[in-house]
């Protein structure tokens, strides 16, 4: 299930402040001055146990002949069209503005679902000159100052109950592989060179995919859904920033997936953008495989290969206990043994561990490799279980859980790693006590 929640609204009214709250990070960058937020901001958030994607647009400003301000408008167009839900910031201290108005019109159009944030509220004269932000006609209009907090919970109750509970796994549910990446690094490619015929248009031109395609493949003993972030739309509609597209595509295919298929160029190697969907995946406790694609187009030595495939795992660090495989998806080479592999992290993230072998493993681990003492006090490790959820997670208990140091945590996980096959599967381990 995928609910996304776009931020909206004119230069300087609070959006990424909120967002920051939301998210519970300082992400964004927040300044007085008009305009500050350029790159767009994504992240997830969670609300009394509704999980959901945030996006934080730029200031929307219509009309602009600047170049800067021509890019947030049609960032903002496409944050609506893609958003489940959106937030409508408003600043009451500058009152009804054409441009809120010109939002407000915009919105109506879109017939999504809005809530209206009517910021900087933070005392009595100002909640009475909020009021006249009711004559915009939003239903769910909430008075909130996003740097106090105040009326923010209301707002996010009010938010929540937008979002469809998520739905129980069922049992004989088949693998769903998504492929993501960035545009133009053979998506389609790939997808047609899977299915055996021309399913998408496959062109040189970034973005030409749009929308979320998903096959069910049912082919050489193999049965799972295979969703790509996929679609051709008349090139009168077509927008720019398109970087910023494919992040909100790759947010809602990655919360549909049970593993990731994340495509980079070989040519290019691991980008920022690349990293940032691969880090997404990890949060998102999703299985993963790299694919390096246009594999045949490099000139290759002795070691060609290995040297490639250790400066990627020198980047994906900390995590990068994950299939790396070099394709063509144009010449077919190693895309059958990618969905094989999928399959195989698909099994290993729904791979149930008895209580009965954690705690030996753990008395090993520990014999082997015991935690400092902190401030003379010693760690003591008394026992572990797998969680009953649908990722593998593990409930460590102990006797001081907040003084367990990070990289004994990563000892940890690489010894589990290492005894249970979790390639490809980001795994977390919950510490408690005793």
């Amino acid at each position: 299930m995928s609910f996304t929640v776009a931020i909206i609204g004119r230069p300087n009214v609070g959006k990424s402040t909120l967002y920051n709250r939301l998210i519970g990070e300082r992400n964004a960058i927040v300044d007085d001055l008009s305009g500050v937020t350029r790159d767009r901001q994504y992240g997830m958030s969670d609300w009394n146990g509704k999980p959901f994607n945030v996006i934080d647009t730029g200031g929307f400003v219509p009309r602009s002949d600047d170049v800067f301000e021509k890019a947030i408008r049609e960032q903002v167009q496409i944050a609506i069209e893609e958003a489940s839900l959106v937030v409508f910031m408003v600043d009451v201290t500058c009152g009804i503005t054409d441009l809120d108005d010109e939002v407000a019109k915009m919105l109506r159009r879109s017939q999504k679902p809005v809530i209206l944030g009517v910021n900087k509220v933070d005392n009595s004269e100002r909640y009475f000159l909020a009021n006249e932000f009711y004559s915009l006609g939003f239903k769910e209009t909430f008075f909130i100052s996003s740097i106090t907090g105040s009326g923010t919970g209301e707002l996010l109750d009010c938010l929540a109950d937008y979002i469809p509970a998520e739905s129980e796994e069922k049992e004989n549910e088949i693998p769903k592989i998504t492929i993501v990446g960035q545009p133009n690094v053979g998506k389609s490619s790939l997808l047609n060179a899977l299915l055996g015929e021309e399913r998408n248009i496959v062109t040189d031109i970034a973005g030409t995919t749009r929308d979320s395609i998903h096959t069910h493949y049912k082919k050489y003993n193999k049965d799972f859904l295979l969703i790509d972030t996929a679609g051709i739309r008349k090139k009168t509609k077509m927008m720019e920033n398109l970087e910023f597209y494919s992040v909100i595509r790759a947010f809602k295919a990655i919360d549909e997936a049970d593993v990731c298929l994340l495509m980079i160029d070989a040519k290019t190697g691991l980008e920022a953008q690349d990293m940032a969907i691969y880090r997404l995946i990890q949060k998102k406790k999703k299985g993963v495989i790299l694919l390096v694609n246009k594999w045949d187009l490099i000139e290759k030595e002795t070691n060609t290969l290995r040297d490639a495939e250790a400066v990627l795992r020198k980047k994906l660090a900390p995590f990068n206990d994950i299939p790396i495989i070099f394709i063509s998806a144009l010449e077919k080479t190693r895309v059958f043994k990618a969905i094989e592999l999928a399959i195989e992290v698909y099994h290993r993230r729904s791979n149930k561990i008895s209580t009965s072998k954690l705690n030996q493993w753990l008395q090993e681990a520990v014999e082997n490799f015991s935690h400092p003492h902190i401030r003379g006090r010693s760690i003591k490790f008394k026992y572990i279980t797998q969680l009953p959820i649908h990722y593998p997670s593990f409930a460590v208990f102990t006797n001081y859980p907040k003084h367990v140091k990070e990289p004994y945590k990563n000892y940890l996980e690489n010894r589990l790693r290492e005894t249970y096959n979790f390639s490809g599967v980001p795994i977390t381990f919950y510490f408690r006590k005793k």
